[in-house]
């Protein structure tokens, strides 16, 4: 079986020149005003510095290129016909990628949502899956002569609840059922797009992050506390796209709490019929969860059960984030197994803070020990018989990283915030020679 080797980046966190070629405000160019303190008004400067860029990743030996396309470049407003300026970047891009034989893995929708959508509701408003079914059809109709892998929409979960419940992401609303809506509206929006642009040559993916949620204990309130944890980050999204449903627990959980998905008919339909050719799946870490609060309630204040995310004892990264590559390789098995989807690494990497010595170099071992860990929890899952097809590290380069700002790296290349400069880092070099071994 053909395994894939890319990196992977986003629209908003390279690009820069937002203000340029009749670029539209995005709800993060407004988040990271009124919030974050630091904006992608340059970030990566990529937009006017891509084909360097791309000679950067060919010489990473890559296979492919996962970015996405900025909503409002392409369709300022989010609303009308294309931008002939913003179509033209990745017209351009593309060709610059094939041209240095590397395939193109285009992500339809990483975030940046017009803000003028947000304005007239956002995901929470049905109407923004047609406004992206529409958007959608215009790179399509540009690219499809060229790009045959195409990503529907990058973490939902994310979108949905720390953008609109949690308050944390753009654009910055706390509305449990804005986010409950938003869920639903995601995934028609894929269905939709979905069957648009299948095709018998295409490959139709959405890249949903997912974790490990592990009970606390064996106890049977920890169990059924992490199952509930599943439901709400994983199921929520899974059983909708393969069996063409909403877990029954879930609708279950959600009605006792006053709330219900708003399903309008054929919807379900529409998000499962054309079955994903591939699961992207983006892994950061597993968490566990416990049935009791911590004075041993198993009721909260509002009288749900008690959902607590313990840390797993293990490492952590510079985000604080643990470092899990074993439950890595349970949840690939585990979407094989369950849901039956190819599956492909979209996102996964670590945040360190690194910096060039006097000569230049970056040593990030830390960073590296963190790929290679989780690229033999990739081959252990493939050797179990879990179809994986390829392993895309986050990311590329140093870039804006939402609502952190530039304060934290992901790059497997180091970049000069001030000179653009770009240095790959001890981990490009560990990626590049790894991608050289070949499975």
């Amino acid at each position: 079986m053909t395994f894939t080797w890319g990196v992977a980046t986003s629209a908003y966190q390279i690009e820069g020149a937002a203000a340029e070629d009749g670029r539209t405000p995005s709800i993060w160019d407004t988040f990271s005003r009124e919030v974050v303190g630091e904006t992608g008004d340059v970030a990566c400067d990529h937009y006017h510095r891509m084909p360097d860029d791309v000679q950067l990743i060919k010489s990473l030996g890559v296979d492919a290129y996962r970015f996405s396309i900025s909503w409002p470049r392409v369709q300022p407003g989010g609303r009308g016909p294309a931008n002939p300026a913003g179509l033209a970047f990745y017209d351009r891009l593309v060709d610059e990628l094939l041209a240095a034989g590397i395939d193109p893995w285009v992500t339809l929708y990483h975030w940046d949502l017009p803000q003028e959508l947000e304005d007239a509701g956002g995901w929470p408003h049905r109407d923004t899956a047609y406004r992206f079914a529409d958007l959608s059809m215009l790179v399509y109709e540009r690219l499809k002569d060229r790009v045959r892998n195409w990503g529907t929409v990058n973490e939902p979960w994310c979108v949905a609840y720390l953008g609109y419940e949690h308050g944390v992401h753009a654009p910055g609303r706390r509305d449990f059922g804005a986010a409950l809506a938003a869920t639903h509206h995601l995934l028609l929006a894929h269905g939709l797009v979905a069957r648009q642009i299948w095709t018998p040559e295409n490959t139709v993916s959405i890249a949903l992050n997912i974790g490990t949620s592990t009970p606390a204990s064996d106890d049977p309130v920890d169990v059924a506390a992490a199952w509930r944890a599943d439901g709400n980050v994983a199921r929520i999204f899974l059983d909708p796209l393969r069996h063409g449903r909403y877990p029954a627990d879930v609708v279950e959980d959600l009605a006792a709490r006053g709330y219900t998905l708003p399903v309008h008919d054929g919807d379900l339909e529409i998000i499962s019929e054309r079955p994903i050719d591939l699961l992207g799946v983006n892994f950061y870490f597993g968490q566990d969860f416990a049935g009791t609060d911590l004075e041993g309630n198993t009721i909260d204040a509002l009288g749900r059960p008690v959902v607590r995310e313990i840390k797993p004892d293990a490492p952590v990264t510079d985000l604080g984030w643990p470092i899990t590559p074993d439950r890595f390789t349970k949840l690939l098995l585990r979407l094989h197994h369950d849901y039956g989807f190819p599956l492909a690494v979209t996102e996964n990497g670590a945040v360190y803070e690194d910096h060039p010595d006097a000569s230049g170099f970056v040593a990030d071992s830390a960073r590296t020990a963190y790929l290679r860990d989780h690229v033999d929890a990739v081959f252990a899952a493939r050797a179990e018989g879990a179809d994986v097809r390829g392993y895309f590290a986050w990311s590329l380069m140093d870039n804006f990283e939402w609502a952190e700002g530039y304060a934290k790296r992901f790059g497997l290349v180091h970049v000069d915030y001030e000179t653009q400069a770009r240095t790959p880092k001890q981990s490009a070099l560990w990626f590049r020679d790894r991608i050289l071994s070949r499975p």
